[in-house]
């Protein structure tokens, strides 16, 4: 399949995986509250953590272990199985220590946290990361499309209160589950499991680990935010955050499908000896990245305060508050993620990676101890900014004699000057408005679409930008 392909499949699945639960938010924010949304969260976010400590690390490493072999049955077919039985051991491990904190920890989130149990259980059966590796985003996007749409559903059917959030958690637990049960079907035929020994299963523990420490520091100034804003704050304060932060995250999914997609095809161009093609593809993604993700910062920026009382419901006005300073997040994710998708993972380079995010997540936490208690969640944004632009920052400290940094910053500065003036543009057109609320809202939308877009066409004419001129339908020659 192509890669275009691939990147649209995969798109749809990382959107999917964050828009339904998106598309439930104005009517759950509604109907549970503030504190609901924020004990949700506090929940939801542990769970979490258990979850990515029973995958290790293998949306990564098993991604990009699969993809050197594809081509290779015998060494695909034992390469998954040791990795397989490896998983096997790590999520069954975890599974049973989530079971002791539910029982013997866990406090007023305890309902919540049992019903969200069969996310740890799907661990043993997730083998999205086999999938990625061979290149079949299809079967992922179709069938966690289609369980996930049964799952809003019964949102919507079943929950009519704060009392009824086990129902909310239930139901995208058992979402996950089933999704990661239907992918399975699609590996019949493409791989066979082999007899592997313990040894050979473990040999793939360490390389494995070393990626899960950057997955955990991810998480640290991820989830733990959440985690942090509840226990340090209040479950008020936390709903907030939850809701401005799940606006963000939605949109990062974006920038997370088109690395994703490219990890195992640059693995595999590394392997064959083609680093000037590999820098070619990292100059096009990063201007690509670059240009889509001012775009959702600026945007995001411009109309937050207008959108999170319409969206979510006037209680919640203050998240718009909070989504300006975290939209540009989106900036520091997108300029690490191509470098880390691109450069670094496909050769090997972990410790850069792990450096990265260890760096990130250890200044995120001291920041939200120091300002968490006195300003609460937006303590929390403010830990965030600073963890998102490190990762960046501490990839040039390594890279800076191997990368063309100075073009790669150009980039961002460049779209960063459009996404500005298209921030001006909604504002002043905000202000000339005899319109509110979603019509107007509409409006300003539109109105920052065209700014953008005909600047960035302008741009790419002026500069002769082959590459993404070839994107637009019939610009291609």
């Amino acid at each position: 399949m192509s890669t275009r392909k691939n990147a649209l499949y995969n798109v749809a699945y990382r959107v999917f995986s964050v828009f339904l639960p998106l598309v439930t938010a104005p009517y759950l924010s509604r109907v549970v509250g503030t504190e609901g949304m924020g004990l949700y969260s506090y929940a939801w976010n542990i769970s979490h953590m258990f979850v990515l400590l029973g995958l290790l690390g293998l949306e990564s490493y098993g991604v990009r272990a699969i993809a050197r072999v594809r081509h290779d049955q015998q060494a695909l077919n034992r390469t998954f199985s040791e990795i397989w039985r490896m998983q096997l051991a790590v999520s069954g491990a975890t599974l049973l220590v989530w079971l002791g904190y539910v029982a013997f920890v866990a406090r007023e989130e305890q309902t919540i946290a049992l019903h969200l149990t069969m996310m740890s259980l799907s661990c043993l059966v997730n083998l999205d990361w086999c999938l990625m590796g061979l290149d079949q985003f299809k079967p992922i996007t179709l069938r966690n499309t289609a369980v996930k749409l049964l799952a809003a559903a019964a949102v919507f059917i079943f929950v009519r209160g704060p009392e009824d959030l086990w129902i909310y958690a239930f139901a995208w637990s058992l979402a996950t589950l089933v999704g990661c049960l239907s992918c399975w079907t699609s590996l019949r035929g493409k791989i066979k499991l082999v007899p592997v020994t313990w040894k050979a299963a473990f040999s793939h523990l360490k390389p494995c680990a070393v990626l899960f420490v950057s997955v955990l520091a991810i998480s640290i100034f991820r989830s733990m935010d959440k985690v942090m804003v509840g226990a340090l704050s209040t479950m008020e304060q936390n709903g907030y955050y939850e809701n401005a932060e799940k606006i963000i995250f939605c949109l990062s999914g974006f920038i997370t499908a088109i690395g994703t997609v490219m990890l195992p095809k640059v693995s595999a161009m590394f392997k064959r000896g083609e680093v000037d093609r590999v820098r070619t593809h990292l100059d096009t993604s990063m201007q690509l990245i670059m240009c889509m993700v001012c775009a959702l910062s600026f945007g995001v920026a411009a109309v937050a305060i207008d959108f999170a009382p319409l969206f979510f419901g006037e209680a919640f006005a203050f998240s718009g508050v909070l989504m300006i300073p975290l939209a540009f997040t989106l900036i520091g994710m997108g300029f690490a993620n191509v470098v880390r998708t691109q450069w670094i993972l496909p050769q090997g380079k972990d410790h850069i990676f792990v450096t990265s995010v260890v760096t990130g997540a250890v200044i995120n936490l001291i920041s939200n101890a120091l300002l968490i208690p006195p300003f609460g969640a937006a303590g929390a944004v403010v830990g965030t900014l600073l963890a998102e632009f490190t990762l960046p920052a501490v990839h040039w400290f390594y890279l800076r004699k191997e990368l063309p940094h100075a073009r790669l910053f150009r980039h961002a500065l460049t779209y960063a000057a459009l996404g500005l003036v298209m921030l001006l543009a909604v504002r002043f057109t905000d202000a000339l408005l005899p319109v509110e609320g979603w019509l107007g809202l509409a409006i300003q939308v539109l109105a920052g679409c065209a700014v953008y877009g005909a600047s960035c066409l302008l741009l790419w004419r002026k500069t002769n930008n082959k590459a993404l001129l070839q994107l637009i339908p019939g610009m291609r020659k």
